[in-house]
């Protein structure tokens, strides 16, 4: 029988009950702020500082979420059809590439968007 020999290191860091470290707030917010400052993508900057990527993305994403809600902008994508005065709305080819790689065209929007629908039911 072998035995094995394992040594305990405590780096003083504030644990949960599944043993994951607990960052403080304030840590949290320097490091996305050292983040935006970086030019590294979230990946690079993430291994840099040594936390894992998927945490460090979701605190990046909840801060632009909270700064969103303190300026009261919208999260959400928004769109607006705009009419000129006096245009011609005239469109000389539509085209939609599908996310199988498919891609159809038209000059008939309407013929166009119900042969999309079509294909994807």
């Amino acid at each position: 029988m072998e035995i094995l020999k394992a040594e305990l290191v405590e780096d003083g860091a504030k644990r949960d009950r599944r043993g994951h470290r607990i960052t403080p707030p304030e840590r949290i917010d320097a490091l996305v702020r050292e983040y935006h400052a970086s030019g590294l993508t979230q990946a690079a900057f993430a291994r840099r500082a040594g936390v894992n990527y998927s945490t460090f993305a979701g605190w990046v994403f909840a801060r632009r979420r909270q700064a969103m809600e303190q300026t009261g902008r919208s999260s959400g994508v928004r769109f607006a059809q705009l009419q000129l005065p006096g245009a011609n709305p005239v469109v000389a080819e539509v085209s939609v590439t599908l996310t199988d790689g498919t891609v159809v065209r038209g000059a008939d929007v309407q013929a166009v968007a119900l042969l999309v629908r079509a294909l994807k039911g």
